[in-house]
Order: C-alpha cells, then sequence, then structure tokens
C-alpha cells in the first residue's frame, strides 16, 4: 500500500508529493458547508487544512476549524478517505473526510473568502473543487448523509 506520503512521478518525469489533508463534512438540513479560499474565490472546498508536526487527523481538523470559522466541533466521525488532485497546486492530493457537528454559526475567517452552504443539485458542480463534487458529494449521500439528487 502506497503511504500517503510518497512521492509521486508526473507526465513530465518530476517528482510532485502528494498533498495530505484533513476536511470536515458538515451537514445540516441535507446541506453542506462548504469554503473558498481568498487565493481562488471561485472554487469552493471542504473546511480544514495540512496537518502541523506531531499533530492527529483530529487535532488539525479542531484547530483549522477554529482558525477558518470559529467554530469548534461538538463530534468528528471518520467519515473516509479520498485520492484525487489538488484544485489549486494541482498535485496529488490524499484527503481524510471526517462528518463534523457544529452548533455555532460558522463565520469565515483566516485565508477564507466565503462559505455557502448547498445541495445536491447539479448547479453547484462546476464551483465544487474535484474532490468534493467526484467523492465527498457521492460518499454522503450513499452514508445517507445527504439525499441522493432529484429527492430535493
Amino acid at each position: 500500500m502506497k503511504d500517503v506520503n510518497d512521492d509521486v512521478v508526473d507526465t513530465n518525469g518530476g517528482q510532485r508529493s502528494t498533498i495530505t489533508v484533513v476536511a470536515a463534512a458538515i451537514v445540516e438540513q441535507g446541506r453542506l458547508l462548504v469554503v473558498s479560499k481568498k487565493v481562488a474565490p471561485e472554487i469552493f472546498y471542504l473546511p480544514g487544512g495540512k496537518p502541523e508536526a506531531g499533530e492527529s487527523a483530529e487535532e488539525t481538523l479542531i484547530r483549522e476549524l477554529d482558525e477558518e470559522l470559529g467554530v469548534t466541533p461538538t463530534s468528528l466521525t471518520l467519515l473516509g478517505d479520498v485520492e484525487d488532485v489538488a484544485a489549486i497546486e494541482g498535485v496529488p492530493m490524499h484527503m481524510t473526510v471526517f462528518r463534523a457537528e457544529i452548533d455555532q454559526v460558522p463565520r469565515p475567517a483566516a485565508e477564507l473568502a466565503d462559505l455557502r452552504w448547498i445541495n445536491r443539485s447539479d448547479e453547484h458542480a462546476p464551483m465544487l473543487a474535484p474532490a468534493v463534487r467526484n467523492h465527498v458529494l457521492p460518499l454522503l449521500v450513499r452514508s445517507g448523509f445527504m439525499p441522493s439528487p432529484g429527492s430535493q
């Protein structure tokens, strides 16, 4: 099995490191919380970020949710691991996704430009990062946390 931090050779023969991130799937009333960053305000992601040295995935997520949204999760449950290309960096990415619940109103801070609550409708697909569109939304539907397309 490949380690999530192994280097990956790109088609040009260069080395590209895999980015490791931890993210929160926060779903309320069938809608998923997504955020955009100031460097790419047109692309929406799950809130979260890269672990600091010695941090567990849960510690990373608690820190990132506080920094980015000013919230502390009331629960974290592992949802799954996703492999895709990072939308901004264009390199392989390994994302550990937790189902998170919050009891505060999130507000964008730090490097965030915006936040939105989206449903499963196709009108939002073009603005979502590939990992969210291709992996996380289908995983949330299969797990019963979001309604399937057309059942809204």
